[in-house]
């Protein structure tokens, strides 16, 4: 491990040391699993999802066991070990998942079936994996789920629709009507990224109340291939939530390529939600390409919400401007909360470069609160935290 992390470039480690890992016995591997708490975070997050990924293929049940004496950490490794040990042997991973149902109660408990990790609950992570091998045996095995069954079912059509969208509007068929809603979202995605024109007529096909979600995912797929012709699909959706989720997502796309051109989307828009959201997904690709145009389009809006947002971005986006110059964008956010956070950001990186003039800043500044003023001036955080054990951050 010691000449792992002396060999130059990132990725030259990370291969040493999935070789290393694919050299060791379960045994060894489990000695390994007993040194990651002496690495930095960076590294130990790194070194545990390769670990842990390699141990699942070997001795599952061994990780698993192992996972469960890590407290807190444990419910991060948990859902790489799961996908480990589905990728090769998905009908024991099911198995064991039948039979412990309560070590994955908490990544099926996280919002939107999401785990820890933001990934898929432990039914899904079983379901997508076994799809990629045998996508009739996994349907089968998630449609004879008690609980879990919709999302679990949604992953393996999910996961056909990649490759194969058409086969797997055609599986939606064995669902339950009453759960293919996620399914519909999965396939539409996949399938306006692939022709998005027969994606509509499948899309008007479907349920009435299911196709405004189904055509906002078609038109997200298609934003993944050509964001332009997605932002024309959106002018003419009708109004609503789906509409407004999908704005976010097209500019961030456009944004990669035409930063301005996003922008000018934004613009476009009606829903003063949708132009809030879409403040993160632009100013990083327009700060980045061109801060003074960044700059100009913020000020273009008159003080409030939407420009409150446009104001936050830009600041946590910039990371060459002058701390002293983007204080003084941030103290004109209309919103005390969004106000003293965005401030007490662009302080704290003045404090970085000329302690003096930032602290004579903080001490006479009116917008932060006094603990702030503390935090900024003796190098804490705006937040809290701590260290980890050993003094790790």
């Amino acid at each position: 491990m010691g000449q792992i992390a002396r060999i130059p470039g990132s990725s030259n480690r990370t291969q040493a040391l999935l070789d290393f890992y694919a050299g060791l016995t379960a045994e060894q591997l489990a000695e390994e699993a007993t040194k990651l708490e002496n690495l930095p975070m960076n590294e130990r997050m790194m070194a545990s999802f390769l670990l842990f990924g390699r141990w699942a293929e070997v001795d599952p049940t061994a990780a698993m066991a192992f996972s469960s004496t890590m407290g807190m950490a444990g419910g991060f490794v948990r859902p790489t070990i799961l996908q480990s040990w589905a990728s090769v042997d998905p009908v024991n991973a099911a198995k064991y998942f039948a039979a412990n149902p309560r070590e994955f109660a908490m990544m099926d408990m996280m919002g939107g079936g999401r785990g820890p990790m933001g990934g898929q609950g432990a039914s899904s992570i079983i379901a997508s994996e076994w799809a990629r091998q045998d996508p009739a045996a996994a349907l089968a095995w998630a449609s004879s789920l008690a609980t879990g069954k919709a999302a679990a079912m949604s992953a393996v059509v999910g996961e056909v629709a990649k490759s194969d969208p058409r086969k797997a509007a055609e599986m939606l068929g064995k669902m339950d009507p009453a759960e293919r809603a996620d399914a519909y979202r999965t396939v539409a995605a996949q399938y306006g990224a692939l022709d998005f024109s027969e994606a509509q007529t499948w899309i008007r096909s479907l349920p009435a109340d299911e196709q405004a979600a189904a055509l906002a995912s078609a038109v997200g797929g298609l934003s993944n291939t050509d964001p332009v012709a997605a932002a024309k699909q959106v002018a003419a959706m009708e109004a609503g939530d789906a509409k407004d989720r999908l704005i976010a997502d097209v500019v961030e796309d456009l944004a990669r390529k035409d930063p301005q051109a996003a922008a000018d989307f934004i613009k476009e828009q009606d829903s003063e939600q949708a132009q809030r959201d879409s403040m993160r997904q632009l100013m990083p690709a327009m700060v980045s390409k061109n801060p003074i145009a960044a700059l100009a389009f913020v000020n273009s809006y008159q003080p409030g919400p939407v420009r409150d947002s446009a104001v936050r971005s830009y600041v946590w986006s910039n990371n060459t401007g002058a701390p002293a110059d983007l204080i003084k964008v941030a103290e004109s956010i209309t919103d005390n909360d969004d106000r003293n956070r965005t401030v007490g950001v662009a302080a704290m990186r003045w404090m970085r470069e000329d302690p003096a003039a930032a602290k004579a800043y903080v001490e006479a500044s009116t917008t932060l609160s006094d603990e702030a003023k503390k935090n900024i001036v003796e190098g804490g955080s705006m937040w809290g935290g701590g260290r980890g054990r050993g003094g790790r951050n």
